[in-house]
């Protein structure tokens, strides 16, 4: 498993995976990445993350490889079809998958994604609209869901 380190404005990430495919995307809180040397099974990756977010990138073209049981793995790809700037509650995932009264089961398994931002997460809601679940913490989700909105808010003070 090779390891590859990408400075965001929201931490480090730091990306896992081999030829089989990308198999994790995790976030450090560190402020300074390691600066190895970029593996080639792992460039794609690394620069389909700098365009998302340096605003130029809305979609992932990645093979994936994440460990998971079957179940955790169809929640992960329910995921994957929330369009960029979009939003979903965990009823509606639910719903998507099939089976309504899932919706515990749905959300720990949102919970458990193992490929932040590729994996979108962060783009579902509780029933009421209301920012919750969030591993990476409510402050990285509001401004992952921020940097994808069409409206960009204008801030006062910077």
């Amino acid at each position: 498993m090779e390891t590859a380190y990408l400075k965001t404005p929201l931490g480090v990430a730091v990306l896992k995976g081999d030829a089989d495919g990308l198999a994790s995307v995790s976030l450090l809180d560190e402020a300074q990445a390691p600066e190895p040397p970029l593996p080639e099974v792992l460039e794609d990756a690394w620069y389909q993350l700098k365009e998302y977010f340096e605003g130029t990138r809305r979609q992932f073209d990645l093979r994936l490889n994440p460990v998971g049981t079957e179940f955790q793995k169809s929640v992960w790809a329910a995921l994957g079809d929330i369009p960029f700037g979009q939003t979903i509650t965990y009823l509606e995932l639910s719903k998507r998958l099939g089976d309504v009264k899932a919706i515990r089961a749905v959300a720990a398994a949102n919970g458990k994604n193992p490929l932040w931002v590729v994996v979108p997460c962060h783009r579902v809601l509780g029933s009421d609209g209301s920012l919750t679940g969030y591993a990476g913490g409510l402050h990285r989700k509001q401004w992952l869901l921020e940097h994808e909105s069409p409206y960009k808010q204008q801030r006062l003070f910077q």
